[in-house]
């Protein structure tokens, strides 16, 4: 049953709505401090020239995290001893509601504050497209609103990678923020560890402690033949729409980009297979030169030696689309057979064109020649530049230890 609505209640709501009216109306207050004294400014870092990079949100999202690079600087002026500061940033697409409090003890002090946001982190795994937020920061003295600043920014794909950002004159490098595309953790890979097993390559995967050198070796083998056995090819897509003039970015797929396109371009392919390796227990390296990466893998738990492995080879030979091109009797066309058959020995030649190499066994031995020449590839200028990658102040060679850096940049989950 409805409620009945006396005669009383229309007038009861119309003494209200002038209540309501008369005290919005009444006059405030003067204000006690002056938003000219207290000088309130808001800055976000210059040496991001107002771009917001999710990929270093992410990846840099750790406690432990000690390379502190604030986005954002506070300043102002305390209007008296003691003041109670409270800063309020509103939330945005971006970021959910983030409140600064402090005591500010001496009047005329010039105070500054580097805040922590809190942002929408699963927001920012999402964003592929780059775009533009707009953040509001209110600043209140003792309860009372003084001043409000806001600040128009451009977001970036999570995608994209910032190699080096030039500010004053000076270049900061962030290459080692390719460790956070590398993913350990990635739910597919439990999955395809089975599918390695499967495949008849090794009997386990089992890091460091299944043997010596060789055995290390054998495992990474067996990770390069199931890249080779699905396809994974190079592809060269690395340029962004980022309009910076300062800023030196990269678009790196990641981890399940590359197994559902089947391609990767250099540091996608090394971010590939150094996650599956770090799966497994084993101590990938990224080395960086100008304008290339390549990946390594230390042979031993103690880092005393490293095996190489250029990861673009795995385009010279595509499996599925020969598996596709075979005849009914399982044998290849022409064609085909002649462009693989330069990965081949005269053994292997001769037992494929006498009937008795399997196309299983035709794809093993084209896997191992190829995984032969990937080790080899980088060995002479890793030789020549292993002086640049020893040099912690190198920006062009460097090499990016995962393990090592871990302690510092964690997964983009």
């Amino acid at each position: 049953m409805k409620p009945r609505l006396t005669h009383r209640a229309p007038l009861l709501l119309t003494m209200l709505a002038v209540l309501s009216t008369l005290v919005a109306c009444q006059p405030r207050g003067p204000k006690t401090y002056d938003p000219r004294q207290v000088d309130f400014q808001v800055e976000y870092n210059p040496l991001f020239d107002g771009q917001i990079y999710p990929s270093l949100i992410l990846g840099t999202n750790n406690n432990t995290f000690d390379f502190q690079l604030p986005a954002f600087q506070l300043q102002l002026v305390s209007p008296a001893d003691n003041a109670v500061l409270r800063i309020v940033i509103d939330s945005s697409a971006l970021n959910y509601v983030t409140i600064i409090q402090e005591i500010l003890p001496r009047r005329g002090e010039t105070y500054s504050f580097q805040p922590s946001v809190k942002w929408k982190y699963d927001i920012l795994r999402a964003l592929r497209t780059p775009g533009a937020v707009d953040l509001t920061f209110t600043c209140y003295i003792n309860d009372e609103q003084v001043d409000i600043k806001n600040l128009h920014l451009a977001f970036r794909s999570v995608n994209e990678c910032p190699l080096s950002l030039v500010h004053d004159g000076r270049t900061s490098d962030f290459r080692w923020l390719f460790a956070a595309y590398v993913n350990e953790d990635h739910p597919q890979i439990e999955q395809i560890l089975t599918d390695i097993i499967q495949q008849g390559t090794v009997s386990r995967l089992s890091g460091y402690q299944s043997g010596g050198a060789q055995a290390v070796r054998d495992q990474v083998f067996a990770v390069w033949y199931y890249a080779l056995d699905h396809g994974i090819t190079y592809s060269s897509i690395t340029c962004t729409s980022n309009p910076s003039p300062r800023a030196n970015v990269q678009h790196i797929r990641f981890f399940d980009e590359v197994l559902a396109t089947r391609q990767a371009n250099c540091v996608d392919a090394c971010v590939f297979f150094a996650s599956i390796l770090r799966k497994i227990g084993l101590k990938p390296v990224i080395f960086v030169e100008p304008c290339h990466a390549y990946l390594g893998y230390y042979t031993d738990r103690n880092r005393k030696q490293v095996g190489l492995l250029e990861t673009t080879i795995t385009s010279w030979v595509n499996f599925p689309d020969l598996e596709r091109s075979l005849d009914p009797d399982g044998r290849l066309p022409e064609a085909k057979w002649n462009k693989v058959k330069k990965y081949l020995g005269e053994k292997e030649i001769a037992q494929y064109e006498q009937g008795t190499l399997s196309f299983d066994q035709l794809k093993l031995a084209v896997a191992r020649s190829l995984f032969d020449k990937a080790t080899e590839y980088d060995r002479e200028t890793y030789e020549a530049n292993r002086t640049h990658f020893a040099d912690s102040a190198s920006i062009t060679y460097q090499q990016l230890d995962i393990e090592l850096l871990r302690r510092q940049v964690q997964p983009i989950n």
